[in-house]
């Protein structure tokens, strides 16, 4: 059977790259983007669109049914940051476009559904370095209550009716191509455009805070790799743990530095410095490697220096 897919929450960071890039690989037609609002012309000129609810189970039903979608990936979150602003708006959002669209792959209306969870499941109790797959989960967020009582609805709804639901825990995503989208980790991709802009970027995350973090092609091709697999192969259905590298402000300066001598970095710490140290430092993800064969591509070297190139480039034909 041809993949009809749905991207629901594709204006967003990681949503947008992947829509592009499933677009690449199935067609254009066979990926339907969909959002509540339009995205990036790049997004909207590759293929078709629809503005849609994610928290509208009639709505979504309606797309699958016009375009005949065996696969979902809904992507649409209110981010860590955002959801200590709004944490009312961010459980039901998050809570509540889960069923959804567990709903209609339990009803038989979509063969295969992604859903991502976050390192933000995690909390103060949970070991810090090399966090293992089964650990202490005691969330501090909303977000990350959120996604760590997804994690067990997915488990459930997958042996209770055998729903076909995969999940990876994305550590903080580093891209060139989309804005921040209200996450604690966005320092990491704030950092690049002010070195590039104005030589100098003001931290709000103090120097020595280490995270777990993962470019984006990475993070694309790992999402891609699960929903390729075959059903046996994914043994954890309730969430995957996911690496790629981990550092902290200071070092990522370090590392533009190399390109940008003349860069300065300084620190101011906000509100966000408590939800970044109450996740880990870094993550095992043994599990993904041996069950569907993951492997990671870039480091904080081969991260920094096509980030920089891409921005440059874009900043330039813009």
């Amino acid at each position: 059977m041809n993949k009809r897919i749905l991207i629901i929450g594709a204006c967003g960071q990681i949503g947008t790259e992947l829509t592009l890039k499933l677009r690449e690989i199935n067609g254009s037609d066979a990926v339907i983007a969909a959002d509540i609002r339009e995205g990036s012309t790049e997004l909207m000129q590759s293929g078709p669109f629809e503005i849609v609810d994610a928290l509208d189970k009639s709505a979504i039903e309606k797309i699958i049914n016009t375009y005949e979608i065996n696969e979902l990936y809904l992507m649409a979150a209110m981010l860590s940051a955002t959801g200590e602003k709004f944490p009312s708006k961010a459980w039901e959002l998050n809570m509540n476009s889960l069923f959804n669209v567990l709903n209609l792959a339990k009803e038989g209306k979509i063969k295969k559904l992604f859903w991502p969870s976050s390192i933000a499941v995690f909390g103060p109790t949970t070991p810090k370095e090399n966090t293992p797959q089964k650990t202490i989960m005691e969330p501090t967020t909303v977000y990350g209550i959120s996604k760590l009582a997804g994690e067990r609805w997915c488990e459930y709804y997958h042996n209770r009716y055998g729903v076909d639901v995969r999940s990876l825990r994305y550590p903080g995503i580093i891209s060139w191509k989309t804005n921040p989208g209200g996450g604690t980790t966005d320092y990491a991709v704030e950092i690049y455009h002010n070195a590039l802009h104005n030589r100098k970027y003001d931290s709000f995350l103090s120097e020595n805070t280490k995270l777990p973090m993962m470019y984006m092609d990475d993070a694309i091709e790992a999402t891609i790799k699960i929903m390729e697999a075959k059903p046996e192969a994914i043994k954890i259905r309730s969430s995957y743990n996911l690496a790629a590298m981990s550092f902290t402000p200071e070092q990522i300066a370090a590392e533009i530095k190399t390109f940008i001598p003349e860069f300065e970095i300084t620190y101011h710490k906000d509100f966000r410095q408590s939800i970044a140290d109450s996740w880990p430092k870094s993550i095992d993800d043994s599990n993904a490697k041996k069950d569907w064969g993951w492997q990671p591509k870039f480091d904080l070297h081969s991260m920094s220096e096509n980030m920089l190139n891409s921005l440059f480039k874009k900043f330039e034909n813009n």
